[in-house]
């Protein structure tokens, strides 16, 4: 009906390509336009300048000879001041876009091992959107931005990979587990050295003051017991803690039974036995 009219609608964000006679004539911005196509006037079509996104992948291997996909999106738009370039200069926006991203990745990703490639990407889209925006300019389109958004190795490698990661992890928690036992045995050890060091100084301490109770003791009997020598006092005092200790013996409801030699003969064997077990510690 616009057409019969001579009226030409053209929507936002969108160019319209006049012709005369199939000549390029000028660009129509949004609004209304008369084309007397009497005259020889058209629209040969139309440009979005909205901006798009191109998903690309190319496939490419690394400088470690892995093959991984790289996965590219390329957000561009039509430049509104260029609009007939990039209406004429190009037959197929995207098949361009796509040679020069296949372009730049082969020849950026080859120079890296797989590693650095997933740390580097960051230089990957930038090297890409240096080339596309210089020359894509050319034909009147901008390049908005360029992200690398993935990076596929082949499955097996990925699944290597993993496997590396796990190993070095559990190898990793080995050694802290080896170094917490390590540190758990030499404290124990430490304990053990430490108790028996406190375990030895209290049994000498016990020793040296048996001894110097019956010391005491001697000493004490023999002043107020005139005519009593000092081994005299000794043996009545260690039988005294003989008979003692079979008391204790007897007393307690769930000890074993001892059998040992008991006569007037074996207290004196007794006692010349402790006596000198008393002396030896006293000389050691």
């Amino acid at each position: 009906m616009g057409q019969a009219f001579c009226c030409v609608q053209v929507d936002q964000s969108t160019v319209a390509i006049k012709e005369s006679f199939g000549k390029f004539d000028d660009v129509l911005q949004p609004g209304c336009h008369c084309l007397p196509w009497i005259f020889g006037k058209r629209v040969a079509g139309r440009l979005s300048l909205r901006m798009k996104q191109l998903d690309v992948k190319c496939e490419t291997k690394t400088k470690d000879n892995v093959f991984v996909n790289v996965v590219a999106s390329i957000q561009y738009r039509a430049l509104p001041n260029k609009a007939s370039d990039a209406f004429y200069r190009l037959s197929n926006t995207q098949s361009q876009i796509q040679a020069y991203v296949f372009d730049v990745i082969r020849a950026s990703v080859p120079k890296l091992i797989l590693d650095d490639t997933f740390e580097q990407k960051n230089e990957i889209a930038k090297a890409v959107e240096e080339e596309l925006e210089k020359a894509m300019s050319a034909y009147g389109f901008e390049i908005v931005q360029t992200l690398i958004v993935d990076i596929e190795p082949d499955e097996h490698v990925k699944r290597a990979m993993n496997e590396i990661n796990a190993a070095a992890r559990l190898r990793m928690a080995a050694n802290e587990k080896a170094e917490a036992e390590k540190i758990v045995q030499i404290k124990k050890a430490e304990g053990e050295a430490e108790a028996k060091y406190l375990s030895g100084v209290g049994i000498a301490r016990q020793r040296q003051a048996i001894v110097d109770g019956l010391r005491d003791s001697v000493l004490g009997f023999s002043v107020n017991v005139p005519g009593t020598t000092p081994k005299d006092v000794l043996d009545m005092v260690l039988i005294t803690q003989y008979f003692d200790t079979m008391k204790e013996i007897g007393a307690q409801s769930k000890s074993s039974s001892v059998f040992i030699p008991h006569g007037p003969g074996a207290v004196r064997d007794i006692a010349q036995q402790v006596r000198d077990g008393l002396l030896q510690a006293s000389t050691l």
